[in-house]
């Protein structure tokens, strides 16, 4: 058995985040799911430079999805950009240089993108892992800002596109970690007590449950989903774990195997006959909550919490520049 947060976890569920668990499960898929033309179809895709997100925009452009990459990195995004158009010979992807962490940011970019282009399905990607309490430019601890608000802020400010599109999807990618988290609403920013990167990160991940759980009942016409990927060799993992990398890195999943349940998600017609607002891991909804856990919370705590996000993107909005 393992220890992680108060919680005990099995080997047999630790087994299933890892390439072991990934090969498994992988047995059972249907390859039809998702061997889909998405050609007319418009993908945007957060953190889309490396990783998950890069992943995903490979497998989409290879269906012939119009592929939205929206990155922090200029650099480093021209260059995913450019092997994800060689690999795929998709000339329809479009580089986006936005910083999630920055709600003034994502408010300008999703305003001009909304009269520019369409969009079917969004998957947000983007997240990081701050081992430190750090604060943004605007005063907001650094993980909560990008894996929460960031996420709310993006998914809102372009849901009036989504209501125009046919069937219309927003996937969000989450981690397993929040099984080990209840909602916390009194400190949403982590300014009390001993900060822990991870815990924190966990905490986020939980959040984007919820936010996923609360969208799906206010916006019918929208498939909403959240899934966790597994543990992957991807560059975030490597960098905001090199510990536990060095450990287990003969056992992660591959970028694409963590980007499989992401990509059947978005594409795949089997995904949008299962309710809106469900947790998924290797193709199919999982608990979003263990055994004895004690991590439900009360519905007045979910809805407050997007109450406090709703107004600090509001906050933001009011002074976004353009």
């Amino acid at each position: 058995l393992f220890w992680k947060g108060s919680l005990l976890v099995s080997h047999r569920c630790l087994f299933d985040l890892f390439r072991g668990g990934y090969e498994s499960a992988s047995k059972r898929f249907n390859p039809a799911d998702v061997e889909v033309d998405v050609a007319g179809r418009s993908f945007l895709i957060t953190g889309a430079n490396s990783g998950i997100g890069k992943a995903t925009a490979k497998e989409l452009a290879r269906r012939g999805g119009t592929v939205h990459l929206v990155c922090r990195n200029k650099e480093r995004a021209e260059v995913a950009k450019e092997e994800i158009v060689a690999e795929t010979g998709n000339q329809n992807i479009f580089l986006h240089i936005v910083d999630i962490s920055n709600p003034k940011e994502i408010w300008k970019f999703a305003e001009k993108f909304q009269n520019e282009h369409k969009l079917n399905v969004l998957i947000n990607n983007a997240g990081c892992m701050v081992n430190n309490r750090e604060l943004t430019e605007d005063g907001l601890e650094k993980n909560f800002a990008t894996n929460t608000l960031g996420t709310y802020i993006m998914t809102t400010a372009l849901l009036p596109l989504l209501e125009k599109a046919a069937d219309a999807r927003v996937i969000t990618v989450s981690s397993g970690g929040m099984l080990v988290q209840k909602l916390n609403i009194s400190d949403l920013q982590s300014g009390n007590g001993p900060f822990d990167g991870t815990m924190v990160y966990a905490q986020n991940k939980r959040q984007q449950v919820v936010l996923t759980e609360q969208w799906a009942k206010a916006h019918r016409n929208i498939h909403f989903s959240v899934m966790h990927p597994g543990w992957a060799d991807t560059p975030a993992v490597r960098s905001s774990m090199p510990d536990f990398y060095e450990r287990m890195k003969n056992s992660l999943r591959t970028e694409a195997q963590g980007a499989d349940t992401v990509l059947w998600l978005a594409v795949s017609a089997e995904a949008t006959k299962l309710p809106s607002g469900l947790f998924f891991q290797d193709r199919q909804p999982v608990p979003t909550h263990l055994p004895l856990a004690y991590t439900h919370s009360p519905p007045e705590d979910e809805e407050k919490l997007m109450e406090v996000l709703e107004e600090f993107s509001q906050k933001f909005k009011s002074v976004s520049p353009g």
